[in-house]
């Protein structure tokens, strides 16, 4: 067994460049020994789990929806709107429990006064596929490499 006491945890920030961005983490399956974005195919635990806050005003990240990766968000404090799927925004609580499965499209944004903060479970499929709607881009995990796609012959760099 690992216990890890969530109050002992730093919060680590990440904002977007501008600051529309914004959440802070505290990251407890790191804590309790297992590396970032790795199931048990590589030695981690078969989900990961951290508490996120965002700040009013704030989005959590880009709309974006996961190939393989479940995700369950469980609203701990404050309120605000979940954006998903395609064009669906609806209220959140404390106490809503969000169930997101691969494809479906999520991001939450605070549209309160005071912190949004969640508790956020994730299985850890071996590899996982990011897309975001808004920009177009792509997200390889467990890489971490973010990209643009140019659609390109099959056999273009084989021969």
């Amino acid at each position: 067994m690992t216990r890890v006491s969530a109050d002992d945890l730093p919060w680590n920030a990440q904002s977007s460049p501008q600051g529309k961005y914004g959440v802070l983490r505290r990251a407890l399956s790191q804590a309790a020994g297992c590396g970032k974005d790795t199931g048990t195919w590589g030695g981690g635990h078969p989900f990961e789990v951290e508490i996120h806050r965002v700040p009013p005003g704030k989005i959590n990240f880009p709309l974006h929806e996961h190939s393989a990766q479940w995700e369950a968000y469980y609203i701990l404090a404050g309120q605000g709107t979940l954006r998903h799927g395609e064009g669906h925004e609806e209220p959140v609580k404390a106490g809503d429990y969000l169930v997101l499965p691969p494809g479906d499209a999520h991001q939450l944004i605070n549209s309160g006064s005071e912190d949004l903060t969640f508790l956020v479970i994730a299985d850890q499929p071996q590899a996982d596929i990011i897309h975001y709607p808004d920009s177009g881009k792509w997200l390889l995990k467990p890489q971490r490499k973010v990209f643009e796609m140019k659609e390109v012959d099959y056999f273009q760099g084989e021969e």
